[in-house]
């Protein structure tokens, strides 16, 4: 039998039939290494799955199918060790808010820079436009004009006013999507604001509940009424590219690498090396200081993890 992996708690999972539409509560039986990292979860919500059910009517999972991509995060800060946080996703939807909480570009860069890793569609969602003075809203359309330079695509919502819902909802229908957040940045307040019989609690797990080495991560699928899913995840302090080389980062910021084809040497790291068209146009402006520092982050952190 063919099912989805819907809902993760740890040891349990919930599996949704694919023939029947059946939903059934799963363990698992074997063992799946399917990347090269040590994983806290073998298991995650989005997977596509091969079970068989036994007295009961529980299901064991026997199998999981390749993975078209996933988002992970760190379990431990520079550990190897990592929980995936979903698989096989369409659109993985960013909420920045420019206030309460304040949002760092960093985490913004970072999480753009797992997608381009992992091959998943980001979408930047700039939250709570309506509580924002005239200041702060120029300032959300200089970050947001930066960001479409680059290449993405990004749209500015509230829940509250209902701005620009219609058109998010256009982008997710008939996707499974993800919503990304800091605590409190209004992911839950979205999913009930685009379907409101959902009722997702909108207090969120704090950051210092994600601490740890074996924290477990609850993370569940809802089924949009206009077509397509949204997996709900806890919080995420910060994402991570494992099994990477510091010299593929630069593969992940698109206007680094593209500016990079002019550099004088080939395997230029954009450091220090001569004639380098990077650095060049990071002193013109033409590459954003807080992109660029996320960029020498990662390095410094792929360079580390792989000397373990």
């Amino acid at each position: 039998m063919k099912g989805l992996v819907t809902k993760s708690t740890g040891s349990w999972y919930q599996v949704l039939d694919q023939g029947t539409g059946r939903f059934f509560e799963a363990r698992i039986r074997g063992k799946f290494k399917l990347i090269k990292t040590r994983l806290t979860n073998p298991l995650a919500v989005g997977d596509k799955v091969e079970f068989s059910l036994e007295q009961d009517d529980v299901a064991w999972i026997t199998r999981i199918e390749p993975r078209k991509n996933y988002l992970i995060r760190k379990s431990v800060n520079l550990s190897k060790e990592a929980h995936i946080i979903a698989s096989n996703i369409d659109v993985a939807c960013f909420i920045y808010t420019l206030i309460h909480p304040e949002t760092s570009l960093g985490f913004l860069d970072r999480f753009l820079a797992c997608c381009e890793a992992y091959n998943i569609k980001p979408l930047i969602l700039f939250n709570k436009m309506d509580i924002l003075n005239d200041a702060a809203r120029e300032l959300v359309e200089e970050t947001e004009a930066l960001y479409q330079n680059i290449g993405y695509q990004t749209l500015e919502i509230s829940s509250y006013s209902k701005l620009n819902l219609d058109t998010l909802q256009d982008i997710i229908k008939d996707q499974v999507s993800v919503f990304f957040g800091h605590s409190g940045s209004g992911k839950s307040t979205l999913v009930n604001a685009l379907q409101p019989d959902l009722n997702l609690k909108t207090s969120e797990i704090s950051s210092s509940q994600l601490k740890g080495k074996h924290t477990t991560t609850f993370a569940q699928m809802h089924f949009w009424e206009f077509g397509g899913s949204v997996i709900d995840t806890p919080g995420v302090r910060e994402f991570a590219m494992i099994d990477v080389q510091k010299e593929e980062i630069q593969h992940y910021f698109p206007e680094i690498f593209r500016v990079g084809r002019a550099c004088k040497f080939h395997n230029c790291m954009h450091i220090n090396e001569p004639k380098c068209a990077v650095l060049q146009q990071l002193e013109t402006g033409e590459i954003e200081e807080t992109r660029y520092a996320t960029y020498l982050k990662l390095m410094e952190e792929a360079e580390e993890i792989n000397a373990q």
